[in-house]
């Protein structure tokens, strides 16, 4: 008698399909490519001296707690450091009003589990963070994009989109955001705040890369608005500025919400690794992080400026682009009847990789857009890298 067959997948498991970011990471992994696909922070700028260190004295003065399951809501000593690196950023937090989370991503799926029920609309930016779109797709929302120009959202968009819709949260990368490199104006950030506080959602604001800045002033978070503070939820990580290795993230958010994610976090995780987050703590103890960071911004901006004085000659001509203030990322628009899709597999046989613009669309994708990361290879690379893709558009 043959075998019943087994039951199948679960239909959100069937509807949202992998990362083509992560599958181009693949296919480029040879050590011959040259990538600008992955958003990778450069692993030679890591502070491996200082991370080996705090390992080593959390191991020596601390093991039987590191090693030991811990609290979901996280150590103590972190979510303090944490709150303390906020609160002089300007955002008055205390450690109660933090969730360490295993990456900011985390924070995301935790958010979706405790906010989003199947057919709930969500609006993003467009294009949007790519994991985002998967997260909501997988918690079965309808994801709406809302209009953007190069300062952010269009406010008269955005308002008739949360009427029309009557959407649970609006989801955004403000400040140098993934894909794009653009940040929002403080204008467009109030604009946003008013909507939500007049028509009733969820902010969730993603700030990955806002430490990450080269030039320009730094615009305060949506989160900062009092009147908007309780409908805003801020996400963090220390994947750019200390190792993403660690995937130490956070979440902060209004208390009843915080408590939901801990509890999601509680049958997801039950906590992030104890050794890490104490690790993560010695070393916000022991170590200047904020001279690191100086150190990762000056060699980020030097990468920047080699990519964009390499770009006129690597790319077809009527190509644009944007100059980025920050984070990782630039945006690049090919001319008219350009697929960069199509154009990939032609530009990988040259050695080197983007990432195109389509899959970060929720809406009607842009076929002529890409993404560039500027900040994985050393200037004298990039001016390879881009010698390779021009002549890649050239052939």
């Amino acid at each position: 008698m043959p075998a019943a067959a087994v039951p199948p997948l679960a239909a959100r498991a069937m509807s949202v399909g992998a990362s083509p970011v992560r599958e181009i990471l693949a296919l480029t992994a040879r050590p011959e490519v040259i990538s600008f696909a992955g958003g990778l922070p450069a692993p030679e700028l890591f502070d491996v001296e200082g991370m080996a260190e705090a390992f080593g004295a959390v191991l020596r003065d601390r093991a039987t707690t590191a090693l030991q399951y811990s609290t979901t809501e996280g150590s103590p000593a972190l979510r303090a450091a944490t709150a303390a690196r906020l609160a002089k950023r300007g955002l008055a937090t205390d450690a109660d009003d933090l969730l360490i989370t295993t990456g900011s991503q985390q924070g995301l799926t935790l958010l979706a589990s405790a906010l989003l029920e199947p057919g709930d609309v969500v609006l993003v930016e467009n294009p949007c963070y790519l994991a985002a779109l998967q997260v909501f797709g997988f918690a079965g929302a309808r994801v709406v994009a809302v209009p953007c120009d190069e300062d952010g959202p269009d406010p008269s968009a955005f308002d008739e989109l949360v009427a029309r819709e009557r959407p649970k949260l609006f989801y955004s990368v403000p400040t140098f955001q993934n894909p794009t490199g653009r940040t929002m104006t403080a204008e467009r950030r109030r604009a946003v705040a008013d909507v939500a506080v007049r028509r009733g959602l969820w902010i969730v604001e993603d700030d990955p890369y806002g430490e990450l800045r080269y030039e320009g002033e730094h615009v305060p978070w949506i989160s900062s608005y009092e009147d908007a503070a309780d409908r805003t939820v801020l996400l963090g990580s220390y994947s750019k500025i200390m190792a993403p290795g660690l995937r130490i993230g956070w979440l902060r958010a209004p208390l009843a919400l915080l408590r939901a994610c801990g509890i999601a976090k509680q049958a997801a995780d039950l906590h992030t690794p104890t050794v890490n987050q104490l690790a993560a703590a010695r070393y916000l103890a022991d170590r200047d992080l904020d001279a690191h960071v100086a150190t990762i911004r000056a060699a980020y901006g030097e990468r920047r400026d080699a990519m964009l004085a390499g770009l006129p000659d690597a790319l077809p001509a009527g190509s644009t682009w944007n100059r980025p203030e920050g984070g990782m990322f630039l945006w690049v628009r090919l001319p008219g009847g350009h697929d960069a899709t199509a154009l990939l597999p032609r530009v990988v046989e040259h050695d080197v990789a983007y990432v195109p613009g389509a899959p970060f669309f929720a809406g009607a994708p842009d076929a002529a857009s890409l993404r560039l990361c500027f900040v994985t290879s050393a200037p004298d690379e990039i001016r390879e890298g881009l010698a390779r893709l021009g002549r890649a558009f050239n052939e």
